[in-house]
């Protein structure tokens, strides 16, 4: 086990403590859902239960607030993983890339876990509101992409940094898998710390380096997805009421786009952790035009 994965271990036992002893306080939009939630065995029905609201945040009728100690630990373990993986691995101008690339394997897991721990509440009766599988999903959709990109750039290269980025990717996917089924409101505050550090180096990237890229042509699996690509998947990861279309003309724009893409995720990942209802752009709740 990798020094990141004995680290995350511990934000499990800590998560598991923390679940034991917070819950969300009751509302009258909540209480309904909550009242048979908690005190249920996993098996209890195969189909999902009629008196809860269709719109359920994942959050809302699983989750436990948190506590400042565990969102501390929760940006310790990403500051560890920043130190001892890639601050370590990852250093120099020729490694932009490479770092790019593990960045971007690893930070495509949570919504991967996700999607596993809701389709077997699906499974078993628990759970089952699409509109969450969906959202989950356009991220996954988008981060492969920004995978292919670093690809098509060489970040992944050399094995040694195929055979790091991968393993850590497979430790944190279960990691996320237990932590999800034990509080996802940790899952989701952990994800956001992920998403808010890759905001901010590929913003400082761009600060760095801004006329070197504009040089550079634009990827064409770039050029693909934010020209031509499904924007509808593309909307769907938006929780914000602004549409993005993004101008992609040389390498610069390519890295704008990423790292605004990381700072949706993160505006999505804060939704998640509350008891408000999520809902992407393509749900019609905001009035966009050119849109619909």
């Amino acid at each position: 086990m990798t020094p990141i994965n004995r680290l995350l271990t511990v934000l499990v036992l800590v998560a598991s403590h923390q679940s034991s002893v917070t819950s969300f306080s009751p509302s009258p939009i909540t209480t309904a859902v909550r009242t048979t939630s908690h005190h249920s065995s996993l098996f209890a029905s195969s189909t999902a239960p009629e008196n809860e609201r269709a719109d359920t945040n994942p959050s809302t009728k699983f989750g436990s607030p948190l506590s400042d100690s565990v969102k501390e630990a929760n940006r310790f373990a990403i500051g560890f993983l920043k130190g001892t993986i890639f601050d370590t691995f990852f250093v120099g101008e020729d490694r932009a890339y490479a770092r790019f690339y593990a960045l971007e394997t690893i930070a495509r897991v949570p919504y991967f876990s996700y999607l596993s721990v809701l389709h077997l509440y699906e499974t078993l009766g628990k759970w089952r509101r699409v509109k969450y599988l969906k959202l989950h999903f356009a991220e996954s959709w988008n981060e492969m992409h920004h995978l292919l990109i670093m690809e098509e750039l060489g970040g992944s290269e050399r094995f040694f940094d195929r055979f790091l980025a991968q393993h850590c990717a497979f430790g944190y996917f279960l990691i996320v898998i237990t932590l999800y089924l034990i509080n996802p409101v940790q899952a989701y505050n952990l994800n956001q710390d992920v998403e808010e550090h890759a905001f901010a180096t590929y913003d400082t990237f761009l600060k760095e380096n801004a006329e070197m890229l504009k040089t550079k042509p634009a990827p064409k699996v770039a050029i693909e997805y934010y020209r031509h690509g499904d924007m509808y998947m593309f909307d769907e990861f938006q929780t914000e009421c602004e549409l993005r279309r993004p101008e992609i003309n040389n390498l610069y724009d390519v890295f704008v786009a990423i790292r605004d893409d990381e700072m949706a995720h993160v505006k999505t990942m804060e939704k998640l952790q509350t008891e408000l209802d999520v809902s992407s752009i393509n749900e019609g709740e905001c009035d966009v035009e050119g849109v619909f």
